[in-house]
Order: structure tokens, then C-alpha cells, then sequence
């Protein structure tokens, strides 16, 4: 991809769309954010469109997210030569091709069988990193094998064990990670009433295990449980829903599944990799004195997740983090949460130039990304969309959702009389309200 060429990615982006068509070719997911979740919607089963679509409680923090948008209008200057636009950023002392970067997103099995492996590959092909989940579908090393040209990051969610921190994090390092993301506002998990009401947590069926049940450090603690006495619970009924967790916890390794499947299914082995996940997944005592022993575990950049308020943006810094992320997980964690763009203008003031800002939880394309790159954001992530679009198509679906913000963010930077995404800022933008 070339962001720099002259008429700029999203004229090529159109035209290549156009041409198609005149063959009866449309594209593989839709190009409006409605239409995409609403097609992701049949596409997807009930369980698996309702974890990745809902949000906590209400869900007014998901809609406050989105409304959050009609604040801000782009403020067009015409007549001016914007026949080459450059999306390139600099972030860490690396420039990047375009400001985006994919979010962390767990249990991307649901959409597609692909999963991780499907995305790494959709965005290695546009240049744009991809932060590993924690819950993912294949371990780190499986999706860097798959897309080995790619950059990737890789997200924690700090677990109870700082022994399995740690060798996560040395893992990540080892598969070439470039940075490091912490998520802090998940020590507990969020009231999700979609979830709840579907009775339904993939974790509990062995799904989105891989990073866990790859690891010897998992591992160890789960076969040390294994040899404590026990009381024999229920057997297990082998059921459609026990066979694919059973399946999703084989793919990792055979210490933690035994040999058949059946067996296995039947063994305490995979409910206790299952509780044992469960146990140590998070831990609501963590502190920004915790947050410190992390640089003593990677070299990598340490971007802190999950940032809604300046006094906390400070602290990440003092904590030795490196980076910003200004998120509300996607209005997933708290009801009647602070949307992020709000916040957004206030930490970028505070922080200045000390550190980059990664944004978050409402953006659905370019426009979007605009806003938030004017409002003081370095780099700006995709959830959701690309989620759907591995829902509807796989692995092209998700490069026709990244495509589709590239291509709408050049094209809105070009009408909006600017040829760099460097020039964007608030004198960008006219205020509503």
C-alpha cells in the first residue's frame, strides 16, 4: 500500500471498487458501519455476536462512545493542492505507513474459525500492527508463524500469577513483539447483559485459552492442581458445546488435554485448565505499584490500556509505562462510563509530547479517526469493525474493514484541505456543542 501516491490511497481504494463493479463484483462486507454490524449479525451465531457486540449493562456507555462524535465537525478548506496526502506516523521512533493499529480483541473463533491467524495475515498485508490478544484463539507463536512480515504487539491482561506475567511477556519478545499493551480496566469483568442473559462466557467452554494453555507456566500450575486430592465431580456429558471446547484446549497441546478426545473431555484436566484460567485471570488488587514490575520483565515499549482520566494518564507515566491508551474497552466494562472522546482533548494537554496517545471505543471509520487524530491522538484502533468483517467474509473481510478506514481517512484528510495526517488539529475541527 502506498499512502503517499498521488490521488492517494482511497482514490485507488474507489476506483479499484468501480472497476470491479462494472463485472457485477460488489464488495465482500459493507461499507457503512450499520450495514457492516447488521450483516455480522446473521452471519454470526447468537452467543458469538452477542459477546462481541454488546457492551455493559444499558449499554448507554457503547451509544455515549458514538455520540460523543456529534460533538465535533470536520471543518473543510478547499482550494488547496492536496494531490498527495501522507497518513504516515511516527510512533516510538517508527514510522508507520497510517496511524491505525487493530485492537486487541479475545476469542476471535467465534467469527471464524481463522480467527487470530486470519487477522495477522488482513493486516500484515496493509502494514498495520496488530495487538495480540491475551484471549486468543491460537497462541502468539501460531499467529506469527502465520503472518511472519507483520508487526504485532501484545496485550496482558495481568493475571494473578507474576510468574505467568512474566513468561507471557518474555514469549511475546521472543515471536517479535514491538511493544507491549497492559489492559487496566479489566481486573474485574463487566456487567455484560447480553452475556449474561445467553447464560454464556467462552471462556468456560475453552475458548480463547490459547496464550494460556500454550504456556509452560500454565501449565505447571495447572498439572501441579492436577496432583492435589480432588473430590470426583459430576461426569461430563459429552455434548456438541463440551466437544469444541475440548477441541479448542487440543490445539494447544496434549499436557493439558491427554490423549483421546473423548477421554479427555471425560478427564479433569480440561475443567481444571478451564477453572484454572478463571482463577488466575485477573486480579482486582493490582496498583500502579504493581504496574511498575512489568519494565523489569520486557524491554519492549509498555502502552498502559484503558485510560479514561488525566490524573491516571500520570500515573501510567510515572509507573514507567511509555505509551497512552485512552479506552473504555468499548463500553464493555462500565455502564454510564465517561466516553473517550470526551476525555481525549484533556490527556493529550496534559500528556503533550511526553507520549504517544492510542485512542479508542466509538471510532467506526475514517471521519472517525480524523476526529480523534485532531483531538490530539497518535495512533487511533479498530475493535469491533474488524471483527464483523472476519464474521461475514474471514480473512477478507477483515482486510476490506482495515482498507475501508484507510482509504476514508485519505480521502476525508484530502476534501478537508490537508495533505498529511501531521497537519490535522483542533483549528481542524468546529465545535457543536
Amino acid at each position: 500500500m502506498s499512502s503517499a501516491a498521488p490521488g492517494g490511497f482511497g482514490r485507488e481504494t474507489q476506483s479499484s471498487v468501480y472497476r470491479a463493479g462494472i463485472s457485477g463484483a460488489k464488495p465482500a462486507v459493507p461499507t457503512a458501519p450499520d450495514a457492516l454490524e447488521d450483516r455480522a449479525r446473521r452471519a454470526m451465531s447468537t452467543e458469538a455476536f452477542a459477546y462481541i457486540a454488546g457492551g455493559a449493562g444499558g449499554e448507554s456507555t457503547v451509544a455515549a462512545n458514538r455520540a460523543a462524535f456529534d460533538d465535533w465537525q470536520i471543518w473543510p478548506r478547499p482550494l488547496r493542492d492536496v494531490s498527495q496526502r501522507d497518513l504516515s506516523t511516527n510512533f516510538f521512533g517508527r514510522v508507520r505507513r497510517t496511524p491505525f493499529l487493530l485492537a486487541p480483541l479475545g476469542v476471535m473463533e467465534l467469527a471464524h474459525s481463522d480467527a487470530d491467524r486470519a487477522v495477522a495475515h488482513a493486516a500484515a498485508a496493509l502494514g498495520v500492527p496488530y495487538v495480540l490478544s491475551s484471549q486468543a484463539s491460537f497462541s502468539m507463536e501460531a499467529v506469527a508463524a502465520a503472518a511472519p512480515q507483520g508487526e504485532r504487539w501484545f496485550q496482558l491482561y495481568w493475571s494473578a500469577s507474576d510468574a505467568l506475567n512474566e513468561s507471557l511477556l518474555r514469549r511475546a519478545g521472543e515471536i517479535g513483539c514491538t511493544a507491549i499493551v497492559i489492559t487496566v480496566d479489566t481486573h474485574i469483568l463487566g456487567w455484560r447483559t447480553r452475556d449474561l442473559d445467553l447464560a454464556y462466557l467462552p471462556f468456560t467452554r475453552g475458548l480463547g485459552l490459547a496464550q494460556y494453555t500454550s504456556d509452560p507456566v500454565f501449565r505447571a500450575i495447572v498439572e501441579d492442581r492436577a496432583r492435589e486430592p480432588r473430590e470426583e465431580g459430576p461426569s461430563v456429558r459429552v455434548t456438541p458445546q463440551a466437544v469444541a471446547a475440548g477441541l479448542s484446549i487440543a490445539r494447544t497441546g496434549r499436557a493439558i488435554t491427554g490423549t483421546g478426545l473423548r477421554d479427555s473431555l471425560r478427564s479433569p484436566l480440561p475443567r481444571l485448565a478451564i477453572e484454572t484460567f478463571l482463577d488466575v485471570f485477573s486480579t482486582p488488587t493490582l496498583t500502579w505499584d504493581d504496574l511498575a514490575r512489568a519494565r523489569s520483565w520486557t524491554h519492549l515499549p509498555i502502552i498502559v490500556k484503558g485510560i479514561v482520566h488525566p490524573d491516571d494518564a500520570e500515573a501510567a507515566l510515572a509507573a514507567g509505562a511509555d505509551g497512552i491508551w485512552i479506552s473504555n474497552h468499548g463500553g464493555r466494562q462500565i455502564d454510564r462510563s465517561v466516553p473517550t472522546l470526551a476525555v481525549l482533548p484533556e490527556i493529550a494537554e496534559r500528556i503533550g509530547t511526553r507520549a504517544p496517545i492510542i485512542f479508542d471505543s466509538g471510532i467506526r471509520g475514517g471521519a472517525d479517526a480524523a476526529i480523534a487524530l485532531a483531538l490530539g491522538a497518535t495512533s487511533v484502533a479498530i475493535g469491533r469493525s474488524y471483527a464483523y468483517g472476519l464474521g461475514i467474509a474471514g480473512e477478507h473481510g477483515v482486510h476490506e474493514v482495515i482498507r475501508n478506514h484507510i482509504a476514508e481517512l485519505d480521502i476525508t484528510l484530502g476534501l478537508a484541505g490537508h495533505t498529511a495526517v501531521r497537519e490535522l488539529s483542533p483549528d481542524s475541527l468546529r465545535r457543536v456543542r
